[in-house]
């Protein structure tokens, strides 16, 4: 099996997550979908995720996470399948994890695999996929050592 995390980071004096905890969550997400697979992963700011979440989503403000699958067509002779982008807000993810009383780490990769599942396929706009979607980022954050992102902590 074989990843490839192009890592791009944009912000500077934020928490970023070790090359190796990132690969552990791909890793952990991907391996029961695809054994092979390149995705960006993309830090920025405020001010890029309000315009990414605007320009694509219609939504005002920053946001946590923007997934973006790929969309090259399947017949193009490439090394490895790409699967997509990941455009993650550092700062809006700090921000939640003190509001929801969660460790930083356990929010980074609960958003991680999070994305990841969205570049698969999954959603959550609809009740039945919100509940497979969430099981499964249940699962895998507990094979990793984390908590249940949906239940509160530290109470």
């Amino acid at each position: 099996m074989t990843y490839n995390i192009d890592l791009q980071i944009t912000v500077e004096n934020c928490y970023t997550p070790s090359r190796t905890k990132l690969e552990q969550w791909v890793t952990e997400t991907l391996l029961p979908y695809k054994k092979e697979a390149e995705i960006c992963i993309r830090l920025v700011n405020e001010t890029e995720s309000a315009f990414l979440n605007e320009t694509y989503r219609k939504k005002t403000g920053p946001t946590n996470i923007l997934s973006f699958p790929s969309e090259i067509p399947d017949d193009l002779p490439l090394k490895q399948s790409f699967l997509g982008d990941l455009v993650i807000c550092p700062s809006v993810l700090e921000n939640e994890a003190q509001q929801q009383n969660k460790s930083l780490e356990a929010h980074w990769a609960h958003i991680v695999i999070h994305g990841l599942l969205h570049l698969l396929g999954y959603d959550h706009v609809e009740e039945k996929p919100a509940e497979v979607m969430e099981g499964l980022e249940i699962q895998i954050l507990k094979i990793l050592g984390y908590p249940n992102p949906y239940e509160q902590q530290g109470e």
